[in-house]
């Protein structure tokens, strides 16, 4: 297939609704002769719709009419995408309007089909679709629908939403009035920054704190039946959030651009009443675009909904047994264990490892034990502790040239403090006052002037909230500090932030209380209490593995007298691997309440939004002694369970999120009664399978669409459009 038909294809593949932002295609007024009709799709052209095809009944029944598109529909397309492609391609206008007269006849032919779909599926002797009320779609309810509609562009839309939902056809006018918007939206950026040339800009923090993975995404199936496209006239215009420093007279502007972008374009009729955007001929003819849009999802969704009867829960069970198997094999066979380190690492929701080999010895200095994944919370030395540690000699009497001895007398004086304020201050104000929300609880150690929570839009969301809840973050934890915000219009720049230094002890009352907080119960004696006198004051020798005559061997560190503290939180029941990321569970949110603490304190930013942690195996690893010695002893003790060492990096804070054995934690099984609970082992396999089983199959449905009927059922008339495509790109 030619680089041209591949794109046409991927135009009509796309089904876009983009709304033009200005080109100067056309210097005349070019209404009238837009008008001209220069393709014409009737799929019932096909042999499939003649006397004895198998859609005779739907050709007899006139339920197919001639879909005409016009030139305007081809400039429509052209300036909202096809002029992209354009330059993506390298195309002349030649090129670009033949691929975007072929993608709107194969969009036509996906309409026309989809129609013809819905109407005499069968499953058995049953419909497989119905309308919201379980009534199955019919030709005579198809029929009465259009028919009850005036005006030729009434019909078209009747015809579209016959086989919509109330809420798919108002999520897809939804959708359609965010576009107009957010192209409004970029206009108005370009008049607010012209208006304000030569004004100060606010000094923005140049760095921003990793942001948690999902914040500020929207639910799919979200939308807003009040929202509206806001033109700068109205006082009410649903939840669309203006930008800033958005005012009525920018925003008139704005539109006023919009307009004359529409108006150059051809796209706008001299005399249309522009007071309403919704009433306007391009607004309604991009209506039934999304419209269009929606059908051919539903279509698209259908046939992965086809492709998926075949996942029986018995054939699921086989795919489940063979992957353990396999594994299980695998595994035994591999004496490095070096395949199954590479599983280890690239564990996901899609990426499933069942099982584990037999461990064998920990590196030196540890007990044998199991695999399993780690978060690292680190608090570091200062850069002048850090230059400190690096330019002392070693502790006196140290063979080894290990400085410990001095790095405990630094680790004495480390300070934390909330890492947080470029949540604030950068060029996005993610904060909130959580103690105006209403029934909003916060964890803040008992500090009443802690208010401040972040990500409220992300936190916990409902059903039928605009944006999807954040994974594995918890969200109740204040910023650990003084907040002073900005007066109103100065800006998120200007909040002045304090934050509380806190030392090791210090930090781990705050995680011991925050989980507390979320309900989790923290083991009353811990397994290694901290110990603030003698840790730091220890000798050398101290730090050593002890010959048989008492002596400390200086070849070998004891890696154990650098705990610090070591405790547990002690679940309700065994935690279950199955239940690893279902809301519901204690398991869940103690990951999250560490998850967030992550986000508030860790400096080592490389393991922030990671699956599980950092991957943890026997062997002998890159990662220093001291992290590597921890995270083998917390994962060998299990899920819950915490540690505290040191090392030349600062404070480790090390807890163990999964673990294979050891822990009572159960592997992963297969439950047919668990693959619809989000956050089940059994729900992301059944996904995973269902997600490789439906690949490509509606794309693969489509091509054959448009390669069965696109030829038979459609007229082109090239010459139509011929001072298009004679343009020249100079």
């Amino acid at each position: 297939m030619k680089k041209q038909q591949v794109a046409a294809v991927c135009l009509a593949s796309a089904l876009t609704c983009g709304i033009c932002v200005g080109c100067d295609l056309v210097t005349s007024d070019p209404y009238k002769d837009y008008e001209q009709v220069v393709a014409e799709v009737n799929i019932t052209r096909h042999a499939d719709f003649g006397e004895n095809g198998k859609y005779a009944a739907i050709k007899n029944e006139n339920v197919i009419t001639t879909a005409e598109i016009t030139k305007r529909d081809l400039v429509a397309m052209f300036v909202s995408s096809g002029s992209s492609a354009m330059g993506q391609y390298n195309w002349s206008y030649a090129q670009t309007f033949d691929a975007i007269a072929n993608s709107l006849i194969n969009r036509q032919v996906y309409i026309q089909y989809a129609e013809v779909f819905f109407l005499t599926e069968k499953k058995g002797e049953e419909s497989r679709f119905k309308d919201e009320n379980g009534n199955a779609y019919t030709v005579a309810g198809f029929k009465a629908a259009v028919e009850k509609a005036e005006g030729d562009e009434e019909k078209q839309l009747a015809a579209l939403t016959y086989f919509l939902t109330p809420d798919e056809e108002a999520r897809a006018l939804y959708g359609l009035r965010t576009s107009f918007n957010s192209s409004i939206d970029s206009l108005e950026t370009s008049v607010i920054e012209n208006r304000k040339s030569g004004e100060d800009e606010d000094d923005f923090e140049s760095t921003v704190r990793t942001l948690p993975t999902g914040v500020d995404t929207e639910n799919e199936d979200y939308f807003d039946a009040d929202y509206r496209v806001y033109t700068g006239t109205q006082s009410s215009y649903g939840s669309y959030e203006r930008i800033d420093d958005s005012t009525a007279s920018t925003r008139r502007a704005a539109y006023a651009q919009f307009l004359s972008n529409l108006r150059s374009s051809g796209l706008l009729k001299a005399g249309e009443d522009t007071s309403d955007i919704e009433n306007l001929s391009y607004f309604k003819r991009e209506l039934r675009s999304a419209y269009e849009g929606a059908v051919i999802q539903k279509m698209n969704d259908s046939f992965e909904d086809i492709a998926a009867e075949v996942l029986t829960d018995e054939r699921v069970k086989q795919e489940y047994e063979k992957l353990l198997s396999d594994q299980q094999e695998n595994f035994a066979k591999d004496e490095t264990g070096s395949s199954f380190t590479t599983a280890l690492d690239s564990m996901s929701d899609t990426s499933f490892l069942l099982a584990a080999p037999e461990t064998r010895a920990r590196s030196e200095g540890s007990k044998k034990g199991s695999y399993g994944f780690v978060i690292n919370i680190l608090l570091p030395f200062s850069t002048t502790q850090t230059n400190l540690l690096e330019s002392v000699e070693k502790d006196q009497g140290d063979e080894a040239g290990n400085k410990f001895v001095t790095r405990a007398r630094i680790l004495q004086e480390l300070k934390a403090t909330d890492q947080r304020d470029s949540w604030f201050k950068g060029e996005t104000d993610y904060s909130f006052d959580y103690t105006e929300k209403e029934g909003m609880t916060a964890y803040n150690a008992g500090d009443a002037t802690r208010k401040y929570l972040f990500f409220e839009d992300s936190l916990k969301g409902e059903e039928d909230s605009k944006y999807e809840p954040l994974k594995k973050y918890y969200g109740e934890y204040t910023y650990n500090g003084k907040v002073t915000a900005p007066a109103e219009g100065e800006g998120n720049a200007k909040y002045k932030l304090e934050p509380k230094e806190i030392d090791i002890d210090g930090f781990i009352a705050e995680m011991e209380g925050y989980l507390a907080h979320a309900g989790l119960k923290v083991q009353e004696e811990a397994l290694k209490a901290a110990d603030s006198d003698g840790y730091y004051n220890k000798q050398v020798k101290d730090y050593y593995v002890k010959k048989a005559n008492g002596d400390p061997d200086f070849t070998k560190v004891d890696y154990s007298t650098f705990v610090y503290y070591q405790n547990k939180i002690e679940f309700e029941g065994t935690p279950n691997a199955n239940d690893l990321f279902n809301e519901e569970t204690e398991v869940y949110k103690a990951f999250s309440v560490i998850n967030e603490l992550s986000f508030a304190y860790n400096t080592d930013t490389a393991g922030l939004n990671s699956y599980l942690g950092y991957a943890v195996t026997p062997e002998k690893t890159s990662f220093v002694s001291e992290f590597e010695y921890a995270s083998h002893v917390v994962c060998a003790a299990g899920v819950g369970n915490y540690i505290v060492v040191p090392s030349d990096y600062g404070w480790h804070i090390i807890y163990c999120t999964f673990s294979f054995e050891n822990d009572g934690t159960e592997t992963f099984t297969w439950d047919a009664s668990q693959k619809e609970t989000e956050g089940t082992f059994s729900y992301a396999f059944y996904e995973a399978l269902k997600d490789k089983v439906t690949a490509n199959s509606s794309s693969v449905r489509q091509t054959d669409i448009i390669n069965t009927y696109a030829k038979a059922s459609s007229t082109l008339y090239e010459e139509r459009y011929k001072d298009l495509s004679e343009l020249s790109n100079n």
